[in-house]
C-alpha cells in the first residue's frame, strides 16, 4: 500500500466570543491558491490518490465506457419558440460541448450559430457559459462566461448575424444578464471580488467603457442575494433580494427604465416573487401561508401595500407551492404533497387539473414555456428508472405530445427495473420518504450492496430521477436509494424548518435511521452500505462518519462543507452572510455550542471511521477547497482504523468539477470503482 501524506501541523487559534478552538491545519488555507507548501500537500494527496486507485483503472475504464455508452453522442434539444426563432443546444460526436443555435420561423430555415462552445473552450482547462440572452429585437446576444471556475463570470456581446464579438467586456458578473427595449443597455449584477456576494446592479451600454457603468441599485445588507429578470410580459424589468427568510422584489419599465418601484417592503419572515401578464401581478407568498399560495394585484392598483393583494390559490397545510408559471389563458403551478412533485393547471374560470403521472416514484417539473400566448403546456417527466422526457399538453383538450425521450443507449430497457416508494419511521417518529430503486429479480434477503444518497438543505428537494451512472450499479446488483430527509422541502416548509438551524441534527439521524430502515427491510447486507452526499450533502457524510461509523462500509464527500463553525465565523468567506438563517450566526454562544457539537471537523476523534473518497475543486468558491483539506488531515491523524481515505483534488474546477460534457463521468466512475471495491461487488 502506498503511503498517505502527512499534513504539516502549525498552531493556530480559532477565537471568537463563544469559545477559542486551536486548528493545527488552518495554514492550508491560501486564498491566492499560489502557496507552495499547500500546493505540494494538495499535489501529494493527488500521487497518493493515483497510486491507491491503480488497482481499480480497469473498472474505472469499464464503468466510463457503460456510463458514455448510454449516452447518444449526436443528440440535440427540444426546439422552442422565442419571438419568431427556434432555438436549440445540439452535441456533435466526440465533441464536450454544445453548439447553441436557432432558426428564423420554421426548423426548416438556415442554422444561425449563437455559441460553439468547443471552439470557445479550446485550450482552456475550465470552460463554462452560465448565462445567455438575446435582445429584444433578436440582432445581439450577451453571455458571461467562467474559464476558472469560480462563478467570477466575464459579460461579453455578439452582433449574431455577423458572428462578430464586440468589444464591450465586464469582468467578475453574475450569471444573471436582462437586456433593456433599446437593446443597447445590458442589466448585469456586480460580484464583490472578495466575498463574490452579489451586491450592485449596473447597466452597460454598447460601445461605452465598464467603467462608465451606471450602479441602479445597491444592496447594503449582505444577507440578501440580488438577481435580474424581465417579467412574463416583458413589460417589466425586476430586482429580486433573497434572503433565507426575507425576500423583496423592485421594477421599473422596460421600455423606459428609471425608478425601481418595491411590489411589497422586506420583513424578516415575509417571502414573495412576482410576475406580471395580462393586467395583472400574480405573487407567491408565504404571508399567512407557511407552504405558500398564490395572490394577484391588478394593474389599477399601487405597488408597495401588499393590503391590497387578493387571494387566488388559497394555502393548504398539505400542499406545497414550489413555483408557477403565467400564460394567456391559464396558470400552470408546480406543488408538492405526499413528499412527490406535481404539476396542476388553473384556467381563467378557476377550473383546476392535475397532469398526470403512471410511477410511484417520479419528477415531474415546467419546462421552457418561452411564450405566453399558446395552450399547450410543456413539461418534463423522469423518475429513477424512466429518462428525462420532455412533453407538452392541450390544457383544453387535454391531448398530451411526447416531444422527445432521452435516448438510452447499451440495450437499456426501463423494464428490467423497479422503482418504489417506501416510507421509514424517524427516531422521533417523523415518516420520511424513500425512493429505491434495483434491477428486476433482486431479492429482499438482505446481502445486498446498497448506495444511499441525500442532501438535506437549504431547503432543496432531492427529487428522484433517471441517472446513466447509477444503471451501472444497478446492473451489478447494487441497491439505489435516496433518502428524502429533514432539511428539503420534499413534505413542506415544516420540513425544512425541522432539518435547519437548531434542528440541523434531525437531517443527519433521518438519514441513518433510513439506512436502518433499509437495512432491516433486507434492502442490504448491514456491512455493505454506501452513502454519498456533496456540498450542504458533504456535510452530511462527514456528520455520519462521526455519529455512524459503523452503519457504513463507504461514503463519498463531494465538495463537502465540513468546517462549520470557523467557516460561519468568517464574514470574508463566499455564502457566510447570506447564510446565518440556514445554520446560525456562531457569534452567538447557542448557536455555536450547537454548530460546534455536529461539525465534522471539530468531531474527528481518535476511532475507526469508514472508507472515505473525499473530492474538491482548488477554485471552489461555494465551499473553499481547504475545508475539505483540514478534513482529511485531521481524519489521517486521528482515525485508528486501515480503511483507505482518498482525496481527489481538481486544480482546473470549482463547485461543480471539471466542465465538458463527459469529464465528470471519469470522475464519477473513480470514484463508483474505489466504492465498488470497498463494497466487495465482483465483477
Amino acid at each position: 500500500m502506498p503511503t498517505p501524506p502527512i499534513a504539516a501541523k502549525k498552531p493556530h487559534a480559532v477565537v471568537a466570543a463563544a469559545g477559542t478552538r486551536q486548528d493545527e491545519y488552518y495554514w492550508l488555507r491560501d486564498d491566492s491558491r499560489k502557496n507552495s507548501a499547500m500546493l505540494a500537500y494538495l499535489k501529494a494527496e493527488n500521487a497518493y490518490a493515483d497510486a491507491l486507485l491503480a488497482p481499480t483503472k480497469p473498472l474505472q475504464a469499464k464503468l466510463y465506457a457503460e456510463i458514455t455508452g448510454r449516452i447518444k453522442q449526436d443528440d440535440a434539444s427540444v426546439p422552442y419558440r422565442e419571438r419568431g426563432y427556434w432555438y436549440y443546444r445540439r452535441y456533435e460526436t466526440g465533441k464536450d460541448y454544445p453548439i447553441d443555435a436557432r432558426r428564423a420561423g420554421t426548423m426548416d430555415a438556415p442554422e444561425e450559430t449563437l455559441f460553439d462552445q468547443n471552439a470557445m473552450a479550446a485550450g482552456k482547462g475550465f470552460f463554462q457559459i452560465g448565462d445567455s440572452v438575446v435582445s429584444q429585437d433578436n440582432k445581439f446576444i450577451a453571455w458571461a462566461e467562467d474559464d476558472v471556475g469560480r462563478r467570477q463570470y466575464v459579460l461579453r456581446i455578439k452582433d449574431i448575424a455577423s458572428g462578430k464579438v464586440l468589444d464591450d467586456v465586464v469582468h467578475n458578473v453574475e450569471a444573471n444578464l436582462v437586456w433593456a427595449d433599446d437593446n443597447r443597455t445590458i442589466f448585469y449584477v456586480e460580484k464583490d471580488p472578495v466575498t463574490l456576494l452579489s451586491t450592485r446592479v449596473k447597466t452597460h451600454v454598447l460601445g461605452t467603457p465598464a467603467a462608465q457603468d451606471k450602479l441602479v441599485y445597491e444592496e447594503k445588507d449582505d444577507s440578501f442575494y440580488v438577481g435580474i429578470s424581465r417579467t412574463r410580459s416583458d413589460k417589466y424589468i425586476c430586482i429580486s433580494l433573497e434572503a433565507t427568510v426575507s425576500s423583496e422584489s423592485r421594477c421599473t419599465s422596460a421600455a423606459a427604465p428609471g425608478e425601481f418601484a418595491v411590489i411589497a417592503p422586506r420583513q424578516r419572515d415575509f417571502e414573495y416573487e412576482a410576475d406580471h401578464l395580462g393586467g395583472r401581478w400574480v405573487i407567491r407568498t408565504n404571508w399567512d401561508a407557511p407552504n405558500f399560495k398564490l395572490m394577484t394585484l391588478a394593474d389599477d392598483q399601487p405597488l408597495g401595500d401588499r393590503a391590497r393583494w387578493i387571494d387566488l390559490v388559497p394555502h393548504k397545510t398539505d400542499v406545497f407551492i414550489e413555483q408557477f408559471d403565467l400564460f394567456n389563458d391559464f396558470i400552470a403551478i408546480e406543488e408538492r404533497s405526499g413528499g412527490l412533485l406535481h404539476l396542476r393547471t388553473l384556467d381563467k374560470d378557476g377550473m383546476s387539473e392535475f397532469v398526470a403521472s403512471d410511477e410511484p416514484a417520479y419528477t415531474m417539473g415546467l419546462d421552457v414555456n418561452a411564450e405566453a400566448d399558446t395552450d399547450w403546456l410543456r413539461y418534463s417527466y423522469t423518475s429513477l428508472t424512466t429518462p428525462n422526457t420532455t412533453y407538452e399538453r392541450n390544457i383544453k383538450t387535454g391531448e398530451r405530445r411526447l416531444l422527445k425521450r432521452d435516448p438510452v443507449l447499451g440495450g437499456y430497457d426501463p423494464d428490467n427495473y423497479v422503482t418504489e416508494r417506501l416510507w421509514a419511521t424517524a427516531r422521533d417518529g417523523a415518516r420520511i420518504p424513500v425512493s429505491v430503486v434495483y434491477k428486476k429479480g433482486f431479492r429482499k434477503d438482505g446481502s445486498a450492496a446498497l448506495l444511499q444518497y441525500a442532501y438535506g438543505s437549504y431547503g432543496i428537494s432531492s427529487d428522484p430521477y433517471f441517472s446513466a451512472s447509477v444503471v451501472s450499479l444497478l446492473d451489478r446488483g447494487v441497491v439505489y436509494a435516496i433518502a428524502h430527509i429533514r432539511g428539503g422541502e420534499e413534505m413542506g416548509r415544516a420540513w425544512y424548518d425541522d432539518g435547519k438551524l437548531l434542528k440541523k441534527k434531525n437531517t443527519f439521524t433521518d438519514f441513518i435511521d433510513v439506512t436502518g430502515f433499509l437495512v432491516a427491510q433486507g434492502y442490504a447486507a448491514k456491512d455493505r452500505v454506501a452513502a454519498q452526499g456533496g456540498s450542504a450533502g458533504g456535510l452530511l457524510m462527514g456528520a455520519i462518519a462521526n455519529m455512524a461509523p459503523d452503519d457504513y462500509r463507504v461514503l463519498i464527500a463531494q465538495v463537502p462543507f465540513v468546517d462549520v463553525v470557523t467557516t460561519m465565523l468568517d464574514d470574508s468567506i463566499p455564502l457566510t452572510t447570506n447564510e446565518f438563517d440556514e445554520w446560525g450566526d456562531p457569534k452567538q454562544k447557542q448557536y455555536y455550542d450547537y454548530m460546534l457539537s455536529y461539525s465534522p471537523y471539530d468531531n474527528v476523534e481518535k476511532k475507526a471511521y469508514p472508507a472515505i473518497f473525499v473530492g474538491t475543486g482548488l477554485w471552489d468558491s461555494q465551499v473553499q477547497y481547504y475545508e475539505p483539506g483540514k478534513w482529511v488531515a485531521r481524519l489521517r491523524e486521528r482515525k485508528t482504523d486501515e480503511h483507505p481515505l482518498v482525496f481527489r483534488i481538481n486544480m482546473e474546477a470549482g463547485h461543480g468539477g471539471k466542465s465538458g460534457r463527459f469529464q465528470r463521468y471519469h470522475e464519477i466512475a473513480e470514484y463508483y470503482a474505489f466504492m465498488l471495491q470497498q463494497l466487495g461487488v465482483q465483477e
